[in-house]
């Protein structure tokens, strides 16, 4: 199979989850190595996460799968891939996990659950480019410092977080001046993922808080001119390292991302035995 014929699908669905682990099981049946597929999913009773890749047929066989499988009874029935397309391979092996989390917060009790009580938070693409133009609102960019520093929306602020458990903290900090100069938050991340969890605790902090409905990668998928407001390249956790507004894989390598800081150390090795432009 050429590197040229993978399409990469990103996704990820907050759902109460019985039996995770059967879940995953057949999550393991469906993406087996004679399929293609490779990449990284997790199964939690908070629901599903993954980044994979695979010729297209496959792909399209695997997501619609997803969708209809009995097994998953209706849950994954209206979760949305994002696509991009791929010159290196992203994954050579597909690796399906139960987990507590499927993206790790570090605060006991917080759920990415949907909460029908609280007001809904996320802004679609092209709302976005006009909430972050207004006066009262402060850009947050809810990943890791790393991330930032490769490409961010023009005007955002770097919390200068190096994980994402440590981001409630950066919050509970800065919370208070927030709300007395009443700016309003709107926060992003690569895929959403991220920002479903933070969303509703902020709101439980007293503060005003929006998201970027599917994170940079709908912006880019939604805005051809996404450039405009985007500053910089997005890094990507596969092979690829990093891709531009539209969607296009760059020549930026890893030890460009990560190389002058020592601390990144274990995310270069990482990266290096994942053998990126292989």
């Amino acid at each position: 199979m050429s590197a040229e014929a993978h399409v990469h699908s990103s996704f990820y669905k907050f759902v109460s989850l019985a039996d995770p682990e059967a879940v995953a099981a057949r999550l393991r049946e469906l993406s087996l190595p004679s399929t293609g597929i490779g990449g990284n999913i997790l199964v939690a009773p908070e629901g599903i996460s993954g980044a994979i890749a695979a010729p297209a047929a496959a792909l399209a066989a695997f997501e619609a799968a997803l969708h209809q499988d009995p097994l998953f009874g209706g849950a994954f029935s209206d979760m949305v891939f994002k696509h991009s397309a791929c010159a290196t391979q992203p994954f050579t092996l597909i690796k399906v996990h139960c987990k507590p989390e499927i993206v790790a917060f570090g605060v006991p009790g917080v759920s990415g659950l949907p909460d029908p009580s609280k007001p809904n938070t996320h802004v679609s693409p092209q709302a976005w480019r006009e909430l972050i133009k207004q006066p009262d609102v402060l850009v947050i960019d809810n990943r890791n410092s790393f991330e930032y520093k490769l490409g961010h929306f023009e005007g955002a602020i770097d919390p200068q977080v190096a994980h994402f458990r440590d981001f409630p903290a950066y919050v509970a900090e800065h919370a208070d001046e927030w709300k007395r100069s009443g700016k309003r938050i709107a926060m992003y991340c690569t895929g959403g993922i991220r920002c479903e969890k933070t969303s509703a605790w902020m709101q439980d902090q007293g503060l005003d808080v929006y998201q970027l409905d599917g994170g940079i990668v709908s912006y880019f998928e939604a805005l051809p001119d996404a450039a405009a407001d985007w500053k910089g390249e997005c890094f990507v956790f596969d092979k690829r390292i990093a891709i531009d507004t539209h969607l296009q894989e760059t020549p930026t390598t890893a030890e460009e991302v990560y190389g002058a800081d020592p601390a990144d150390a274990w995310r270069l090795a990482r990266a290096r035995r994942l053998d990126p432009k292989g």
